[in-house]
């Protein structure tokens, strides 16, 4: 296979007309580019130049082989460039999972600003329902990244961005403002999750280490589903506040005590620099509430 070093020295001797300057301009001696045409010659098996009195010049097969000589350095030129961009964090690709819950809410600003300052990274987003699938996903090499719930197994690097409330959403008419009980949420309908949706499970354990069981009046995969459903008057939606936004139509409360769960990040790279920036910058945005969920959550003085 010839080496990028050979066809750099033939497409040198090429361009300047002689082995004395194209030595000079690759900074190496005579004798050492002389070796690497020699070494490209035997590996081809014919001189691809013909030395003249004054000069050289290409013979048939060197005529033949120099316009794929300089493709391949342009492309070696190319992957460098690439490599040593992608070292500055200013172009590649990075490949996020998120648990769908907190998409909208959390990681479009995050995707938004990151398409404006970083154009030339490509951004790959893969929603998931369950934070044990998160895990697995990085695990295996799928993503680069992930951003959701702390999973059950994990033995990876994780940063934790903070912690999201979850809270008791319903119709808006006549909804009282103080917080709802575990003991208040047995007794009503519930607009509760698939088995697929890890939250499901997780609110149904931690309703179990309150001494209740919840009644589930219809399921959904989804917490912004779910919300909206509540908000239809189905019933009540434990969701996370990452899954509402500012102009959900129903009412909000909170659970006493506060209902709360850790937002973490998992990667397997933690030393890649698309993903140092990316750590950063979910962990600068932090857990948003929308402004009039805030107020409902606020208690009245």
């Amino acid at each position: 296979m010839p080496t990028l070093r050979g066809l750099e020295c033939f497409v040198a001797v090429l361009d300047f007309g002689s082995v004395t300057e194209a030595a000079a301009r690759l900074h190496m001696s005579q004798p050492a580019l002389s070796h690497q045409i020699a070494a490209l010659e035997r590996e081809i098996g014919t001189p691809v130049v013909e030395r003249l009195p004054r000069g050289v010049r290409p013979t048939p097969a060197g005529r033949a082989i120099v316009m794929d000589a300089r493709a391949a350095l342009a492309a070696a030129a190319r992957v460098v460039a690439t490599g040593r961009a992608v070292a500055r964090g200013a172009e590649g690709q990075l490949r996020i999972a998120c648990a769908e819950s907190m998409t909208a809410g959390l990681l479009a600003p995050v995707l938004r600003a990151w398409h404006r300052r970083h154009p030339d990274v490509h951004l790959a987003l893969t929603e998931l329902a369950s934070a044990d699938a998160l895990a697995e996903l990085v695990a295996a090499g799928g993503v680069d990244i992930a951003i959701g719930p702390r999973p059950s197994r994990w033995d990876g690097p994780l940063d934790v961005i903070g912690e999201e409330e979850i809270v008791a959403a319903m119709a808006g008419d006549n909804a009282p403002a103080t917080p709802m009980t575990f003991a208040d949420l047995a007794a009503a309908p519930m607009v509760h999750y698939h088995p697929d949706n890890g939250l499901g499970s997780w609110i149904d354990e931690t309703a179990a280490r309150n001494g209740v069981t919840l009644t589930a009046a219809t399921r959904t995969k989804q917490a912004t589903t779910a919300a909206q459903l509540a908000a239809a008057g189905l019933g009540v939606a434990l969701v996370p506040t990452t899954a509402l936004t500012a102009t959900f139509a129903g009412a909000v409360r909170s659970i006493a005590p506060p209902l709360t769960r850790a937002v973490v990040c998992l990667t397997t790279t933690p030393n890649d620099p698309l993903v140092q920036r990316f750590r950063t910058d979910i962990r600068h945005r932090g857990i948003p509430v929308p402004a009039p969920i805030t107020a409902q959550l606020t208690p009245p003085h």
